[in-house]
């Protein structure tokens, strides 16, 4: 990439390898989660879907003791995720492999949890719900966080920089409907606290960006994509009152 004129992909890529992070989210808002999905013991195939580089992924290993499969589309990330897996020592039960979260390379109702931190709203919150559904053994169960509204004003720049994102943002209400009609009975929700936002996201990778700006100084789609990330961050801190990450929690039936 050094030597040409990186795509909006290269920098996506090279800003969030390196983070432990690709969205908003904590460790803190991980372990919660999990509060609702005690005895914690009766998850033995576990799937983390959009894992990333699987900052949440050792989370979970470090609180489940089942065997777990991270996936996601990009092999370089795949490759971050094992070495982080290996860094923390449980490559033996964590592994990455790259595929779609659309078409997950599974057998049917075998998983007993599937996992998806702000990934899911890339195929469609409901699109992916149904389709995993079949994946998950009676009993099982899934946690994904999504961006949803969480007042009933909906902002106009909002929604017009989340649509370009191609993201559609829910009501929570909508998004529960959503997910006991796809064949859940719906266990929990909680909105993201901004923390998640700013601490383990805006700020590391605020700090990759500047470093790209100056590795690509020349880049014209650096400057854009440099600007789309801080408008991202300028209009959560002006309407974050209005939407949020938010984890869905639910048994398949």
């Amino acid at each position: 990439m050094d030597n040409k004129e990186p795509t909006m992909i290269d920098l996506l890529l090279e800003t969030h390898i390196g983070l432990e992070r690709q969205g908003p989210g904590s460790s803190e808002a991980v372990k919660r989660a999990l509060e609702f999905l005690q005895p914690l013991d009766r998850f033995e195939q576990i799937a983390d879907l959009g894992c990333g580089t699987g900052g949440q992924t050792m989370i979970l290993a470090k609180n489940l003791s089942g065997t777990m499969t991270g996936l996601d589309m990009f092999p370089n990330v795949i490759d971050a995720f094992n070495q982080n897996a290996k860094r923390c020592g449980v490559e033996k039960r964590v592994t990455g492999i790259v595929g779609d979260m659309a078409d997950l390379p599974f057998q049917k109702n075998a998983l007993d949890l599937i996992w998806s931190e702000g990934a899911i709203d890339n195929i469609g919150f409901e699109t992916g719900l149904r389709h995993w559904r079949a994946f998950l053994k009676q009993g099982g169960c899934v946690a994904v966080s999504c961006p949803s509204w969480i007042t009933q004003t909906h902002p106009n720049e909002v929604e017009l920089f989340w649509s370009e994102a191609g993201c559609h943002l829910d009501q929570i209400d909508k998004n529960i409907e959503i997910m006991q009609n796809c064949g859940y009975a719906f266990m929990a929700a909680f909105v993201l606290p901004e923390t998640c936002w700013t601490d383990h996201y805006f700020y590391p990778r605020e700090q990759a960006i500047r470093s790209l700006l100056e590795k690509y100084a020349d880049s014209e789609t650096m400057k854009t994509y440099a600007a789309l990330n801080r408008r991202e961050v300028d209009l959560y801190m002006k309407y974050k009152q209005h939407y949020g990450y938010v984890f869905y929690i639910g048994m398949a039936i």
